[in-house]
């Protein structure tokens, strides 16, 4: 990270980008020294103490002894983002249901809930106005209120204003999702496609910190990927960016809600692995996670009973990486869950057939380490970046 400004900036833009360089330093790493700081940031110690005492004044930070000690002599001071100065809602919408989270500044979740969605449960009307009224719970114990919310979605949103296009696995078609929630919690909303924030949420707390070029591909019913290129979130024409099982792979293979045959989440999607492991198609997703970390203690097994599953995600891959040439490929939800001898195979596949990632010297493919928060964390991060920009106005 960088605090570097253009040479000859007036003190007023100077100070605004340091104290946005330190805060967001803070709520993304956590606690450190001044002396961190000025190390990381590049700034002098005056500068430093001037910008941390000014965030001090206005509450976003506070300073404290650490924990531990190490040495001998005063230990220096942490200065650490104060986690109820900003909080923010995020929402994690999915099929099979929703789950919700406070999150203060510097990402700590302050309280969190959910709820299954049942048959006939997950209309929009019913939906919104158990967020609207869960957002109330959530949020009555804190002095402060929400200061914006960030929404996660498994469909095509509208970048502008939030609107559902089309969430086929919900039902949900030109859904206002953006603009009634706004009006019910009368703070900022902002929607996105779920795997375009767990995109966001792994560049900003996962496994792909510190990487540039990343793409995050999730299955559930369906298969989406969020594309994270130069450290920039694309988003394409409309914010309609990344619907990536909907490529088709298979031409003479099953037919996709959409309209067309052969979509690679026909071939990879959750129904295609319940009928690789013999199980309904109508399992709950316990039972099915269950089902693959009890696969995962017999490598052979899991090989043998999901090649031709393990033949199709290669495939796809593969695709995906020569198209973005991305550094790292973090697989999120039920592909993260897969046993590990089948992701090895994924990514020996990657590898030998990808002439990008042979080009790159090969381009890693991960599991996601945060299970099934990453929406969410991404949601908050989606609802914060507006925040820290003004908390540094």
């Amino acid at each position: 990270m960088s605090s570097t400004i253009t040479e000859g900036a007036r003190p007023d833009d100077a100070r605004r980008h340091n104290r946005g360089a330190v805060l967001r330093r803070l709520h993304l790493a956590g606690p450190c020294t001044r002396a961190v700081l000025a190390t990381e940031l590049g700034l002098n110690r005056s500068t430093i103490k001037a910008v941390v005492d000014g965030l001090a004044d206005s509450g976003l930070v506070s300073e404290r002894l650490p924990t531990r000690r190490s040495g001998a002599g005063r230990p220096s001071l942490l200065v650490v983002p104060s986690p109820q100065a900003a909080l923010v809602l995020a929402v994690d919408i999915r099929v099979d249901r929703v789950a919700m989270a406070l999150f203060g500044l510097g990402g700590e979740i302050l309280g969190r809930l959910s709820w299954r969605l049942g048959p006939g449960a997950a209309s929009p009307r019913d939906v919104i106005t158990r967020i609207l009224e869960s957002a109330v719970v959530l949020a009555s114990e804190f002095p402060l209120p929400v200061v914006a919310a960030g929404v996660s979605v498994p469909g095509v949103v509208r970048n502008a204003d939030g609107l559902v296009r089309d969430a086929p696995h919900l039902g949900w078609v030109d859904v206002p999702l953006g603009e009634q929630l706004s009006a019910g919690l009368r703070v900022p909303v902002t929607v996105a496609n779920d795997a375009e924030l767990g995109a966001l949420a792994e560049l900003t707390r996962g496994v792909a910190r510190g990487v540039a070029d990343v793409m995050f591909v999730a299955g559930d019913v369906g298969v989406g990927g969020g594309v994270i290129l130069g450290g920039n979130t694309m988003r394409g024409a409309g914010g309609y960016l990344g619907e990536l099982g909907h490529m088709v792979v298979r031409p003479d293979g099953q037919e996709c809600h959409c309209g067309c045959q052969g979509c690679w989440e026909t071939e990879v999607g959750a129904h295609a692995l319940c009928r690789a492991l013999d199980l309904p198609l109508n399992i709950g997703r316990g039972e099915l996670f269950a089902e693959l970390r009890e696969l995962g203690d017999d490598p052979a097994a899991a090989l043998d009973r999901l090649a031709d599953y393990t033949g199709w995600l290669g495939l796809g891959l593969v695709n995906v990486v020569n198209l973005f040439a991305p550094q790292l490929v973090v697989l999120g939800d039920l592909f993260a869950a897969l046993p590990e001898p089948v992701l090895d195979v994924v990514a020996t596949r990657v590898h030998q057939r990808s002439m990008v990632s042979r080009a790159l010297g090969n381009t890693h493919v991960v599991r996601s380490e945060m299970g099934r928060d990453a929406h969410l964390v991404g949601a908050a991060e989606l609802a914060f970046s507006p925040i820290l920009e003004a908390a540094v106005g």
